[in-house]
């Protein structure tokens, strides 16, 4: 009984083979219309922030006595986490914590549950007066599509309105998971007095505050039970209006007078400021909305321009909808141009089959890739993966694979059927022949791929679709090459008019002047087989130390959109005014300049999260962040470099840093180093050492270090004697000073919805005058007396900002890289970082952190799976080969790959990064893909009574064409891919390490497999 054949029974079910095929191509097409449209794909962002204040403390006892004990806890009741990163700052701390990069995507709200749990179980632990904790574990929300609402004359309140009810409708659309509300001021109502005035009146700011207090009071006033009635007392009284707050009563030696009267009264937004959005030059509110995870980005974007432009007929002349990001826009615009690749991919590969095949096999070859890739929509919509950047590249790249199969087969059925066999002999031969080998080796190159969804790296989570849609694609290709291309073939291919069942093996097919050269070439291989396997060896070794010292690295490329991130960094003594003013004087400059379309800036912040690998700022009203829109690539360079040179020439007073977006997981600058211990000031010389070497190297740009400058202070040393002797306390003069210079809440006016707090302060001339602080009133029980007399006061200074990694101060020193990547320049610097390295006190450290620190932990999870890929590759060639020897033959190709790697990306200088990085490995399972097929033809050939010489010489004679084809195919479909940022190094890397592989293995593998198999008794004389 013959065995199972499944082309045999494709052409015995043609009805229903066509049928399917049919069905295929229409839930193909269908499947591409309905795959959801992205970017980037979805990733974890492991990292939780959480946010203490408590107002009055230092940096140093914010640092001491509440970021200490949270990190303490943290650290030693969550394993996960690899690290907490802390900021404390006077009032306030920020506390970064991030999982080890390994934690699985699915346990992370449980872990960040824990967090909360166990900060909130230690809260006890924490000062008195501690406003918070505050958890954000949100932190990779992505706002793709942000508005803003700008009006000339406008302010910030009707802004606000506005903004607000466009958020309510927008919520209200079926793809939209969250939004914000982005810039919004709060208002106060503000009771501004002069100290003087209260003095000569004889009336103290508490009886003010009393009095407003009592006049504004909500408070329960009986319930009368009337019979069979209960009805409820109201007492009215509460403030409705500002001018019933302007009007409260105040008692002035025994007569009541207005409140305005002593007193300006005003609601307005509170000020001083702490964060704005600006657009175009001018104030702006914002709404930012994230797209639910199994939303339509293009149904969105529908609804969206819709709902806009309805709502923009609503508003009053003059109040504009500005588009700041538009996601859908993005994504069509990616989605289009990566289709255009796969276009331009299709036709190049089926140039090839064409010019090789000829015309009739080419077309078989042709119907072929869009059957395989219906058939991959319809999977990639079963397992939820959506066209974005990853999946769509993938696919790319599957295609130079996924022809191969379908080439050998028909390879094998046009020789046969032009030998004379018939059609159905020939449609169903090559299954029994290559069918096995080809199911092996389409394994073996998904195994090439494994690592990447094995490694649990952050890097790794980000290119997953990578490996799904190739092993899908891959996959699904030889399924179609063993049924629907025999079938395709036996309609399309001619048959001889003489064929015949018993018809010969077409030997005459692998005769002519190229087959004769070849053959000679392998018979003198074959003769020096020592010495090609010890020249391919060598190779190898070459391109290993090749790829150690010639080749540059990087983490991800820079994106390609043409949005830029620029920030302005002003000194912490710097005030939000201050900052304001830096970044309107940026903008106006800016303003004129032709390649940018919109300036966006964040004033007091970063921007929200408009892109899901941006590396998002913390609040800090000594920064501003300005996103640029350009028109272009080349105008957004040209831009930078513009950039670069109105921060050296027009703004001494704030460091500036411009840059371009990322892809892949947030790394902020390329270059870190962290220097850490237990002292920060034993440790401050050598970080400030480490940064004057990084500056002093031509391609460093923007360095910076984090240590920052001594925070301007107004201390106070009071005598205790005299406080006491008045009624004091510290904590009394503490009070009296807030309510005096940042003001003190008295009571609060409800409008609506709204809770405004009615502030009492000091007039602007007093509360902003620095010589005036000695003198300001603190109020006693005998009336207000001056600060001076309370005790001594002058000029001080304390730290602004203070960083802990770990429980440990570290200070880091940044950089920008121009003109070479950031592991050349850190290599060019290694050895004065190591002299101070050795400088450093007991305990302390300099560690890499950046691009190069992102790229080891990511390729080490991703290396780490390594074995197991290998394992499973192994265990397929054995299932194949059934033969130790053979096996490691096969192995043994694998790393030619690396030659042709390491080759073209030294001679052209391609940074090998976390994508090229994937390319390469999984070149080994191409490599050995043909390397199987090739030990399966040698095992035919035995089988028919030659040699072992013959065998091998004719096994790679016969192989010569698919092999060679289907790895022209693979190059060739790369050309598209070459020419992007993201995609052109794994590009590069396939093309160079498959062309030299492919040539080696034709020649490696037979000398290696003679040299191993030889038997003088059966070799040819």
């Amino acid at each position: 009984m013959s065995k199972f054949n499944l082309s045999r029974w494709a052409l015995a079910h043609q009805q229903l083979v066509g049928f399917v095929l049919a069905l295929s191509m229409a839930a193909g097409l269908l499947a591409y219309t309905s795959l959801g449209r992205k970017e980037d794909p979805e990733f974890t962002v492991k990292t939780m922030m959480i946010t203490v204040g408590w107002p009055g403390a230092t940096a140093e006892q914010m640092s001491q006595q509440v970021i200490k004990p949270i990190e303490t806890v943290l650290t030693e009741n969550i394993p996960e986490i690899d690290y907490v990163k802390s900021k404390a700052r006077p009032g306030q701390a920020t506390l970064n914590v991030t999982l080890i990069s390994t934690v699985k995507s699915n346990t992370i709200p449980d872990i960040w549950y824990q967090v909360r749990k166990t900060v909130t179980d230690n809260r006890a632990d924490l000062p008195d007066g501690v406003i918070g904790p505050a958890f954000n574990d949100e932190f990779g929300t992505t706002y793709g599509n942000i508005y803003a609402i700008t009006g000339d004359g406008l302010s910030y309140p009707t802004l606000r309105r506005y903004a607000e009810t466009l958020r309510d409708r927008i919520q209200t659309l079926p793809d939209v998971a969250k939004t914000q509300v982005i810039g919004a001021q709060d208002e106060a109502v503000y009771v501004t007095y002069d100290s003087a005035r209260l003095a000569m009146l004889g009336v103290s700011a508490q009886t003010i505050a009393d009095a407003l207090k009592a006049t504004n009071a909500v408070n329960a006033s009986g319930i009368v039970e009337a019979g069979a009635e209960r009805v409820r007392v109201q007492v009215a009284g509460a403030y409705e209006a500002i001018d019933q707050i302007a009007a409260t009563p105040i008692t002035v030696d025994g007569k009541s007078i207005r409140l305005d009267a002593i007193a300006k009264v005003e609601r307005r937004p509170v000020d001083p400021a702490t964060f704005k959005m600006r657009h175009g030059g001018q104030d702006a509110v914002g709404v930012g909305i994230s797209l639910r995870s199994d939303g339509d980005v293009e149904r969105l974007g529908e609804d969206l321009g819709t709902l806009i432009a309805a709502y923009q007929a609503e508003l009053p002349v003059g109040a504009q909808i500005h588009t700041v990001s538009d996601q859908t826009h993005v994504v069509a615009e990616s989605v289009s141009e990566f289709t255009r690749s796969l276009v331009e991919a299709i036709l190049i590969v089926l140039a090839v089959n064409f010019l090789s095949l000829g015309w009739r096999p080419g077309i078989v070859v042709a119907l072929c890739i869009p059957l395989v890739l219906a058939m991959t929509f319809v999977g990639m919509q079963y397992m939820g993966i959506d066209l974005q950047r990853i999946s769509l590249g993938a696919l790319i790249i599957a295609l130079g694979l996924l022809v191969d199969d379908a080439i050998i087969v028909v390879e094998a059925v046009a020789t046969h059927l032009q030998a004379g066999w018939t059609r159905t002999r020939a449609a169903v031969s090559a299954y029994s022949v290559t069918a096995v080998p080809m199911l092996v080796g389409t394994l073996i190159t998904v195994a090439g791929f494994l690592p990447i969804v094995m490694s649990q790296a952050t890097a790794s989570e980000y290119v997953k679709s990578l490996f799904q849609v190739i092993a899908l694609a891959l996959v699904l290709s030889w399924i179609v090459a063993v049924i629907f291309t025999p079938f395709i073939a036996y309609h399309l291919l001619p048959q001889r008019k003489d064929a015949r069942e018993d018809a010969g093996e077409p030997e005459e097919q692998y005769e002519g002047r190229f087959y004769g050269w070849f053959r000679r070439l392998l018979d003198r291989c074959l003769d020096r087989r020592k010495s090609v396997v010890i020249v391919a060896a060598a190779l190898f070794v070459g391109s290993v130390f090749l790829f150690q010292w010639g080749v540059p690295r990087q983490f991800f490329p820079s994106s390609e959109r043409a949005e830029l991130v620029v920030d302005l960094q002003l000194s912490q003594n710097a005030s939000f005014a201050q900052t304001e003013a830096v970044a309107r004087r940026m903008e106006a400059l800016l303003a004129k300049d032709e390649r940018i379309t919109s300036v966006t800036s964040y004033v007091g912040g970063g921007s929200p999260r408009f892109y899901l690998p941006l590396n998002v700022q913390t609040p800090d009203i000594a920064l501003a962040e300005l996103v640029l829109h350009t028109k272009g690539e080349e105008e957004r360079e040209a831009v930078i470099a513009h950039l670069q040179h109105l921060f050296a020439t027009q703004f001494p007073e704030m460091r500036g840093r411009v840059s371009r977006l990322e892809n892949g997981p947030s790394v902020g600058q390329p270059l870190q180093y962290r220097v850490a211990g237990p002292d920060l000031d034993a440790i401050a010389p050598i970080a400030a050492r480490l940064e004057a070497i990084v500056r002093a190297d031509g391609h460093s740009r923007n360095v910076n270090s984090d240590f920052g400058e001594p925070l301007k202070v107004v201390r106070v040393d009071l005598d205790q004697e005299k406080v006491r002797s008045m009624g004091l306390s510290t904590q009394a003069v503490q009070q009296s000073l807030q309510a005096a210079i940042g003001g003190i809440g008295t009571t609060r006016f409800r409008d609506g919805d709204r809770a405004l707090d009615v502030t009492m302060r000091l007039s602007t001339a007093e509360r902003t005058d620095l010589g005036r602080i000695a003198n300001l009133p603190i109020s006693t029980a005998n009336g207000p007396v001056p600060l001076a007399q309370l005790g001594r006061v002058s000029a001080a200074s304390e730290p602004a900002l203070l960083y802990q990694r770990n429980r440990l101060p570290t200070i880091t020193i940044a950089a920008d890289v121009e003109g070479e990547q950031a592991t050349d320049l850190s290599k060019r610097l290694a050895p004065e970082v190591e002299k101070l390295r050795k400088a450093l006190p007991p305990g302390g450290s300099i560690v890499m952190g950046g691009a190069e620190e992102q790229s080891a932990i990511n390729q080490k999870s991703t290396m780490a799976a390594v074995p197991a890929a290998i394992m499973v590759i192994v265990l397929l060639l054995m299932l194949q080969l059934q033969n130790v020897k053979r096996m490691l033959v096969v192995l043994a190709t694998g790393p030619l790959a690396l030659i042709g790697v390491a080759l073209i990306m030294a001679i052209f200088r391609i940074p090998f990064g976390f994508v090229a990085m994937l390319g390469t490995l999984s070149l080994f399972g191409m490599v050995l893909r043909n390397s199987v097929i090739l030990i399966a033809q040698i095992d035919t050939l035995s089988a028919h009574g030659l040699s072992l010489r013959e065998a091998v010489r004719e096994a790679a004679v016969h192989r010569l064409r698919p092999i060679m084809l289907t790895a022209l195919a693979a190059i060739l479909a790369m050309i598209p891919l070459t020419g992007s940022t993201f995609w052109g190094p794994m590009a590069w890397a396939i093309m160079g390490g498959l062309m030299v592989a492919t040539i080696l293995t034709l020649v490696v593998l037979p000398a290696l497999y003679e040299l191993v198999f030889d038997r003088p008794a059966k070799r040819d004389a």
